[in-house]
C-alpha cells in the first residue's frame, strides 16, 4: 500500500461568497506525480493553497499525513521581488524551516553545506554568490526549486514551473522533476498539456469541481468531459502535439 501524503474531502473554499472549489476530492500518495491542469480562476491556485496548509475550507477536511514542513512549494518566479538584495546561497538557505527570507543570517553549517550541494546538483554553484537582481528567470527558478528541496520534502508543488523560462530549462526542470520523483510525490500546476502529459503520471483537472484522471494519457474528449475543454486551459492556443500525441498513444517514443 502506497502512503497517503494528503487527503482532500468533499472541500469547498469561497472567497467574497464566490465559490472557488465545490465537493473536491483528491489523494495525493508518495512517489505520485500528477499534473494539476484547469482553466484560470478554476481553482488551481486555490487547490494548491489548499495542500499547503493555507486554505480555510468552507466545509469538507484536509488531512496532513506529513508535517507541513516536509512540503515543499515552487512559487510563480514573477511573484519575487527580484530588488530585494539577498544571495542566491541565501534564498536557498531560507528554504530551510524556521529560516525565513528577511533573517537568513543564522549561519549553520550542516544548512549551508545542504545548500551548496543542492546548487551543485543543480549547475548552479557558480552564482551563488550573486544578487537575486541579477538572474535570469531559468536561473532564478533553480534557485527556488533548490530553496524547496532544503527540507527534504516528502511533497513537493511546483505552481507553472514552466512560465518566464526558456525552452531548454523547461526540458531539464521536467528531467530533474523525474529524478526527484523516485524520492518525493510531485504535484504540478500548468497549463502546458502535452507537456506535463509527457513527464506525469496522473491529471487533476480542476474547474470548481476537481475530476482526477488516474493516468497521464488524456484525450480531448476527456477534458471536454470534465468541464476544461483544452482552449481554455491552454489559453486558446492549442498545440497540435497535444492532439496528435494522445491519437496514438505511444507518445514515449523517441520522437519527442
Amino acid at each position: 500500500m502506497k502512503e497517503k501524503l494528503v487527503e482532500i474531502s468533499n472541500l469547498s473554499v469561497s472567497y467574497d461568497q464566490k465559490t472557488v472549489l465545490e465537493g473536491a476530492e483528491l489523494i495525493v500518495n508518495e512517489h505520485d506525480f500528477l499534473g494539476v491542469i484547469g482553466p484560470n480562476g478554476g481553482g488551481k491556485t486555490t487547490l494548491i493553497k489548499a495542500m499547503l496548509g493555507l486554505v480555510k475550507p468552507d466545509l469538507g477536511s484536509i488531512k496532513f499525513h506529513v508535517p507541513l514542513s516536509k512540503v515543499g512549494y515552487l512559487p510563480q518566479i514573477n511573484q519575487v521581488d527580484r530588488r530585494f538584495p539577498i544571495t542566491v546561497l541565501d534564498v536557498v538557505r531560507s528554504g530551510r524551516t524556521g529560516g525565513h527570507l528577511l533573517n537568513p543570517f543564522r549561519k549553520d553549517k550542516s544548512e549551508t553545506l545542504y545548500a551548496e550541494e543542492l546548487l551543485e546538483k543543480m549547475g548552479i554553484a557558480a552564482i551563488r554568490d550573486k544578487a537575486i537582481g541579477e538572474l535570469s528567470g531559468g536561473q532564478m527558478q533553480r534557485v527556488f526549486l533548490c530553496r524547496s528541496l532544503m527540507n527534504k520534502p516528502k511533497l513537493l508543488i511546483l505552481d507553472e514551473p514552466d512560465t518566464f523560462v526558456d525552452n531548454q530549462f523547461e526540458s531539464e526542470l521536467y528531467e530533474k522533476l523525474k529524478e526527484l520523483n523516485e524520492r518525493m510525490a510531485i504535484v504540478l500546476v500548468s497549463h502546458d498539456v502535452g507537456t506535463i502529459s509527457y513527464y506525469v503520471k496522473t491529471i487533476a483537472c480542476v474547474n470548481r469541481q476537481v475530476h482526477y484522471h488516474p493516468s497521464n494519457i488524456i484525450s480531448t474528449e476527456q477534458l471536454a468531459s470534465y468541464n476544461c475543454p483544452l482552449q481554455i486551459i491552454t489559453h486558446g492556443d492549442i498545440p497540435h502535439t497535444v492532439l496528435s500525441m494522445h491519437e496514438n498513444h505511444d507518445h514515449h517514443g523517441h520522437h519527442h
